[in-house]
Formats: structure tokens, sequence, C-alpha cells
């Protein structure tokens, strides 16, 4: 269907906007290594849960197709292998032309042959001293076993010679005892990789062989791996389903160089791979190296302006959080605003309040050194019930929050670990704290993004603190529900999947749908990471063919193609890349006015969030927060600098609308978090002077009346004595 596209092929589409970032003009140099790094990074994870997904499926029953493309599972892993196959000379040459232009500031990849003399010296007995202690050679042929090849890790291969046939030598060519990055000079910019060394020099691991050939090889494993379960025991199975995911069968493998047929169709046999599957690439197989090249020169030419998230403007200094929210709703906006100003800080006050009874939280994915963890676990230590549903299945953060739970079980916290067969991904939070007369108050705070420290500076969310009591009944209902195993089926304002939070959104577009059939101007928006929940599609296909204007900013993928006539040729999709993650959700139904409707939320438009988790988004009704919300979506709209804007052909291309007023709406987001809080500094400052003013009016006043009260009280003494002489003088 031309309105409608894969899943996986959108998914590729918008990698691809990721790799243009790496080469984007407007971008610093070093800067622009990031973007080759994300790139790659999202690719092997798209490959580990994706590829290996559709791997599956293949194998289970390759006759179902896919319900947009019509594609069976080999038809799709043949479209992803092709497309991923066809951005590589991009990749290289993006990574190429960047470190071309570093050279001037002294950046230079040294292959062997380009190294003087004396380095290649210095790289042999490098090598003896630092790199061979630590490795050892395995030689494979079909008499020894086959090695395990640790999922992502970087092996160098090379082919024997052998009288009984095929014979590969293979050594890990990472070690914990040396650095990466080997230097070549005093400030490490020119370098050499460790693999590249192991690799040059691996004859000397198998000295009764002749190597024939030699390359890097790296190997993907699928993680499609999910669990179920609640109780106690959970924990436990998490464990052994993340040390069982690290041994999972390949799904891809790449490699430097050429390297000889024979022996890398045996690699193949081995691995159980087929040669289609095999991706040769001309630059590192790893590029998280380029992460660490950043740190070797600070001229501000290199990087991006130094931006640090501001103290939010709407918080005062000087009274609780808790006690701000109770007077009025607020609406932080992230990397913008700091975290640790604001919900870190409501936390932290939260802990130490002796009025506070309870705080409720659901935790997704958390930083390394976590500041919620530490607010959670002083709250129980004080006696304070604290419950926290923490998800053990957010991937590739299991370890990390298996730990979490039980730091936090040893501090007295009641941990859950939310539904048997569905994903918590709510960012939900709710204190109770006693009010006069015997009575409570609330605050519930809802999020788009995770109570993460780190990527808080770096991901664009957005996050509602509010007193409403219908809130805090509903988020009450949620924590009950994840307490007990059951799902909210009707609330009083939150959307709460997976029961109640589509078919409200759906409702909304019908209203919508309903007013442009009467003749009105029916408007729908919404701000999301992925679309591709089939319902929904459907309903905004519907929309478009009533007349609906939508407006959708789609940062990932979208298996609706815009501006098909008959079908989206009233939907207009963007996609915006740039230097912070686009992350936050937002929901908006109908034109501006009191009608209108607007949420934030933890879901995107997708199946897995709209019927598969437990998700909520939350209603703004205070109409400052709404203006804001509405000034921003518009903003994002007007991006014309790192907004893409999708074709009816499902390509995208640059929004290049008045190019002479580049708009870039991160940019503009920060200047405005800056510009708030220096116009509150200003305000201040003036109620100061003004303050100050009015003081020394008084003072001033004061002293003018003294020399007068002063006469008046001379005055009045001088009366009586006066009196008494007229007396005197008339008795003589």
């Amino acid at each position: 269907m031309e309105h409608l596209e894969n899943r996986e092929l959108s998914w590729i589409k918008f990698n691809k906007r990721v790799l243009e970032e790496a080469s984007a003009p407007e971008n610093p140099l070093l800067e622009r290594l990031s973007f080759s790094a994300i790139y790659q990074s999202n690719l092997d994870e798209f490959f580990m849960v994706r590829v290996g997904s559709v791997t599956d499926k293949a194998k289970e029953n390759n006759s179902k197709k896919d319900k947009f493309s019509g594609m069976t599972p080999s038809q799709q892993l043949d479209a992803i292998f092709t497309a991923v196959r066809r951005l590589q000379p991009s990749v290289e040459d993006t990574l190429l032309a960047t470190m071309k232009e570093l050279q001037p500031y002294g950046f230079e990849h040294v292959s062997f042959d380009k190294a003087t003399k004396e380095e290649q010296s210095f790289l042999e007995m490098y090598f003896k001293r630092e790199l061979k202690p630590f490795i050892s050679g395995m030689v494979v042929n079909d008499a020894l076993p086959f090695p395990f090849l640790k999922n992502k890790e970087i092996y160098a291969v090379v082919q024997l010679a052998s009288k009984k046939g095929v014979s590969i030598g293979i050594i890990p060519a990472n070690t914990n005892s040396a650095d990466r990055i080997i230097s070549l000079g005093r400030d490490g910019k020119r370098f050499i990789l460790e693999e590249e060394v192991v690799l040059h020099y691996a004859h000397h691991m198998f000295k009764n062989y002749k190597v024939m050939d030699r390359a890097l090889i790296r190997v993907t494993r699928s993680a499609d791996i999910m669990v179920s379960g609640r109780g106690p025991e959970f924990r436990q199975r998490m464990e052994e389903l993340v040390d069982k995911r690290k041994r999972l069968a390949p799904v891809r493998l790449e490699i430097s160089d050429v390297f000889s047929r024979d022996a890398l169709d045996y690699l193949c046999k081995k691995l159980k791979l087929k040669n289609v599957r095999v991706f040769t690439s001309r630059i590192p197989l790893d590029l998280s190296y380029l992460y660490t090249l950043q740190e070797y020169d600070s001229d501000p030419k290199l990087h991006y302006a130094q931006r640090t998230p501001r103290k939010p403007a709407a918080l005062s200094d000087t009274r609780p959080v808790f006690a701000q929210v109770k007077a009025k709703d607020i609406l932080l906006s992230y990397p913008f605003e700091s975290i640790n100003l604001s919900f870190i800080r409501l936390l932290q006050e939260s802990a130490n309040d002796p009025k506070v009874t309870s705080i409720k939280i659901t935790l997704y994915r958390l930083a390394r050194n976590s500041k919620v963890i530490d607010a959670l676990c002083t709250a129980a230590e004080q006696g304070k019930e604290v419950l926290v549903m923490i998800e053990l299945r957010a991937r590739f953060d299991e370890e990390n929050n298996i730990e979490w739970s039980k730091q936090l079980q040893e501090a007295g916290v009641k941990v859950i670990y939310g539904p048997k067969d569905y994903k918590a991904h709510s960012k939900l939070l709710l204190i109770t704290r006693k009010a006069q007369g015997g009575n409570f108050d609330y605050v519930t705070q809802i999020g788009t993004g995770n109570y993460n420290e780190k990527t808080s500076a770096l991901y664009t969310d957005l996050m509602l603190l509010t007193a409403d009591k219908d809130i805090a009944a509903d988020a009450e209902a949620v924590f009950s529900g994840l307490l007990n195993g059951t799902f909210v089926e009707k609330t009083n304002k939150l959307l709460v999947s997976p029961l109640a939070l589509r078919p409200q959104v759906l409702a909304m577009m019908d209203q919508q749908i309903e007013i442009a059939r009467n003749g009105g101007n029916g408007y729908i928006a919404a701000k999301v990471n992925s679309l591709n929940d089939r319902v929904i599609i459907g309903k905004l296909i519907e929309a478009s063919q009533a007349g609906v204007k939508i407006e959708l900013v789609i940062r990932g993928l979208c298996c609706l193609i815009a501006g098909v006539q008959g079908y989206t040729e009233n939907i207009t999709v963007r996609s915006i890349v740039g230097r912070f993650l686009e992350h936050s959700r937002i929901f908006i139904f109908g034109e501006d006015g009191a009608d209108q409707k607007i949420y934030i939320g933890s879901a995107d438009y997708m199946s897995r969030n709209t019927i598969r988790r437990v998700e909520v988004a939350a209603p703004v009704e205070d109409e400052r927060l709404r203006k804001r919300i509405r000034d921003m979506f518009r903003i994002i709209m007007r991006d014309n600098v790192k907004a893409r804007i999708m074709l009816s052909d499902g390509s995208y291309i640059h929004e290049r609308r008045n190019p002479d007023i580049p708009l870039n709406s991160q940019e503009y987001f920060y200047e405005e978090a800056y510009k708030r809080l220096d116009d509150k500094k200003n305000r201040q400052e003036q109620l100061r002077i003004n303050r100050e003013k009015g003081a020394a009016k008084k003072t001033a006043a004061k002293t003018a009346r003294k020399p007068a009260a002063t006469k008046s009280s001379a005055a009045k003494k001088a009366a009586p004595a006066a009196k008494r002489g007229r007396k005197k003088k008339t008795s003589e």
C-alpha cells in the first residue's frame, strides 16, 4: 500500500538521518564524530533486537506477512540487508572525510604503512610488552572446537597454511590491560587502534604456522529474548536471562577487509550465518573510540557551544517545591532546565519532610550514580512508606535495574516488578503529605522521560507537576494495579494503557473528524518518537480523508506515509534530528481555544506502548502551561535547520522554508530557558531596587518630620513656663 511502510525500513531511514548529521556542515567537526558513532550504535541495537526478532519469525512462520508492507519475514530480511549495505559507503566516506578535515588540528588515524620507522619500532615493542602477555591465539579446524565469539567484541582472524584443509587462527583483539587508542604523540591525536596492532603482529601468535591472510571480525548476536513474571523469584529469572542473552545466535558478521573466500565460508559455516549477513568495512568495526577523540582538543571551533541546563524560572529557591506545586501546576522542560534543581530537589525535600507519609514511583532507566535511588532510600530509612515499581525488563538496563532493586530493598523500600506480561514504561510519581485538619495533600508528577540525570541533559523531555486531586486518585489507581497485577480500566483525567489510553485517543480523534465533517476546522497534532499502531494509523487516515488538518513530529520510525492523495493528503510528518535526542511526547486535539485538549506522557503511538505496556499521559489544564506547549509545538514546526519533512514517496528532505532566517528549535528553547531565568533575575533585582527606594523614601520622610516634632515638643515644654510667668505677673 502506497501510504504505508514497513517498520524496519522506516527505522533505517531514521538512522540515515542520524548519519546525515555526521556530515552536516553546520555541526563542528568533533561533534560530527559523535553522530558517526551514534549511527553505528543504533545499527548494532537494531540488528540485536529487530533483525533478531524478524529472524526468529522467519524460522517460526515465514508465510506470515507484515501488516504494512505485505512482505514475509524473509523478504523483510533481504530488504534490510540491502538497505544497510547501500548506506555503508556513505558511513565510510563520511568518517574518512571528517578525519581528513581534522588533520589540520593534528588528528590522524595512522596505518602501519604510514607510520614512521620509529613508530613501527615502538608499536612492535608495545605489542610484545603490553598486548601479547594478555592475549592468546586459538587454532580452529574440523578437528578442534570453534570458540565462542562474544557479542560486539573484535577479533583478529588469520588463515593458516594447512595440509588438512582450512585452518584459521582467532585472537581476541581488545584487552582490558591497555587503552584501545594507542597514542603516537604527546596529545594522543596521532594514533592507531589496539586491534590494528594485534592484527599486524598476529603471526607472532602462531609461530608454527604460515599466515596466509588476515582480517578483523566482529559478531553481532541476537538480543531478542523476553521473560514474563512478577513474583519474588522474577529477579532471579531475569539474572538468568541476561546471562543467556549473551550466548544467543549471531545475526551479523562484520569484517575489516577482503578475506580469503575459503576461510570466510568456513567462519560463516561455524557461526551458522549466510554470506548475505557478512558486511565488509573500510573503517574500524567499533566506532565508540570516537567519543574519546573528542576529549583530545578543547578548541571551541571543534565543539558545540557550551550549554548548561538552567535553574527552572518557575521555581523559587526559598519555598519547598511541594508547596509551590500546591499553589500552581508547574511544567519543566529538559535538557533546557535542570533536573537536579527541580525533580531531584522535590524528591530530596520530600524524603526529609516529616509530614510526607508516602512516595510511590515507577522506574525504567536510571543514571549510574542515581540521586533518585539515594532519595528513595533516605525516605524509607526515615520511616516513610516508599513503593517502587522497577522494570527489570528495560532492555539493556536489566543488570543495572536488578542491582538497584537489591539496594532499594536493603533500605526498606517495597519493590515490585509490575504486570506479568507487560512492561511498565510510565514515568509516574505520587507524593502524599499530611495537611491541616487531618487531611492529605498530593503532588503527582507525570513525565515523558526517564528519571536519569545523565540523559536528562541530552534528551528533550517534559514533566508536569500538579496537586490536582483527581489526577492523584488516578495515579493511586495505577500504583494499586501495579501492586496487584491488574490494569486501570477507567480514570478521571489520566490516560493509562493498556486499557484506558488508546480508546480515549481514538475518541478525541473522532471528535475532530466530526468537527471537520460538519464544516469546522478539525485539528490533530502529535509529537512522538515512533508511529506504528495500526489502529491509530487507520484513524489518522480517516481523519485526513474527512479534512482534518494533521501535524505530526516523529523522530524515528513512521509506518504512515504523508501526502498521498486520497489517503494522507492532509497529513504532514516532520522529523527532527539534532544535538539533543527528541524524546518528549505531546498529544493535541482541536484548534486553540477552551475545547482544545493537550496531553503529555510516556507513550509513543506504537502498539507496544498503547496496548502492551503500562503508560501514563496527563492533561495539561493550566492555561499558562497550555500556551507554553502550543508555542513549543509551533517553534518545532518552524524549525528549518534540523527538521526533515516527509515526501509522498516516504523519503525525507530538509525543511528549507525561510532559509535566510534559520531556526534551530533546540537552540531556540535553550536560549528561551536562559532568557526566562535572566528575566526572573532582572525582575527580582528590580523588586529589590524598588524596595530599597521605598525604604529610603520612608527614612527620608521620617528624617524630614523629625525637626518639626522636636520644635513642637519644645513649644509644649515652654508653654507651661510662660503660663506660670503670666500668673506671677498678675498676682504682683
